[in-house]
């Protein structure tokens, strides 16, 4: 079977893979999911082989051998070499006359702009920034940790609430609902219980995540401490923002920023609130907004893209992941809906 013109698109996460076959033309031949994409854990070439499964039920669904572009969002792809040693993988699979590599967080700005122009803020687990201009220039953080100067993220809010916790209860550190709200959520009943609990391994190492959600309940519940790691996010997120568009030479120009992540796609007043209040006072001109969009889509939208495809379609991919939605009444509803 010849070449055919389509993109393999790949948007490959911790949890999950979601593997889309589309043309050139915007039409989604078939779509397909897997699981987990973890090459620190497994390593390359254990988890490229994970997304085998997925792409070979995409290409038979689709009917055909192989794609003209591979475009991959992957998780895990934090430093250029890594993108690079990614996309030697996947072109040792012959999957793609062309690969292209990028951190998954582009996938998620992709998917939420009309042109590949703007800044994405992605808090799930962790936390990451990318930036794009059409000219192909980006900008982005190594995003590994505190080694890299990063903070936050579900894990990092988590942890900072167990130690505040902590030294609430043994009267090193200030009064908080963290102490009683954390170790209530595991059906104990102080925090020296779900210390010992933690570190006997009685509650799994990834449990711990669940305490984010707690963390953000009892922020609303008016508890200072808890308030205080919030916007300790809140600030984070919109430095990263501002930083990102400073370097793109975005600042003074009318430029979405997206928001994406578990984290920040909740809907926390607090959160969302402080967020878009010091982006008004240190961006004026940037449009905040959540995307809900699926991020496979923003990794066919960057394949489009490569391919030279125009704005129809785009308009097509897009609407098969966000179907068209009537805009709401109000001054200036055109009721069209953006991006493309």
């Amino acid at each position: 079977m010849g070449l055919t013109p389509t993109v393999l698109a790949i948007d490959a996460g911790n949890s999950k893979t979601d593997v889309a076959v589309v043309t050139a033309g915007g039409e989604v031949l078939a779509t397909a999911r897997g699981g987990g994409f973890r090459p620190p854990a497994v390593g390359v070439e254990q988890a490229v082989d994970a997304l085998a499964g997925p792409v070979a039920r995409a290409f038979a669904e689709a009917g055909v051998a192989r794609a003209a572009h591979v475009s991959a969002c992957l998780a895990n792809a934090n430093l250029p070499v890594e993108e690079e040693g990614l996309a030697a993988a996947l072109d040792a699979r012959a999957w793609g006359a062309s690969v292209e590599v990028r951190n998954d967080t582009f996938a998620v700005l992709r998917a939420g702009v009309a042109e590949p122009r703007g800044v994405a803020v992605v808090c799930g687990a962790g936390i990451n920034c990318v930036g794009m201009r059409p000219d192909g220039r980006t900008a982005r953080f190594p995003a590994i940790g505190r080694v890299s100067g990063d903070w936050g993220g579900g894990w990092a809010l988590a942890e900072e609430a167990l130690w505040h916790a902590a030294r609430a209860e043994d009267g090193r550190g200030a009064p908080t609902a963290l102490a009683r709200a954390l170790p209530a959520h595991f059906g104990l009943p102080s925090m020296y219980a779900l210390i010992e609990a933690l570190h006997l391994r009685r509650i799994g190492h990834a449990r711990r995540y669940e305490l984010t959600p707690v963390l953000f309940a009892t922020a609303a519940g008016g508890d200072p401490v808890a308030r205080s790691l919030v916007d300790r996010l809140a600030e984070e997120v919109a430095t990263m923002a501002t930083v990102a568009l400073t370097r793109l030479d975005l600042l003074a120009e009318d430029t979405p920023v997206l928001l994406g992540g578990s984290v920040l796609a909740a809907g926390h007043p607090r959160l969302d609130g402080g967020i878009r209040a010091l982006m008004s006072s240190r961006a004026p001109r940037a449009h905040v907004r959540v995307v809900t969009a699926s991020p496979v889509l923003g990794a066919a939208l960057l394949g489009l893209d490569r391919l030279g495809a125009g704005a129809g379609a785009r308009r097509r991919a897009r609407a098969h992941w966000e179907p068209a939605r009537p805009a709401p009444p109000g001054p200036g509803g055109t009721g069209r809906r953006p991006g493309g």
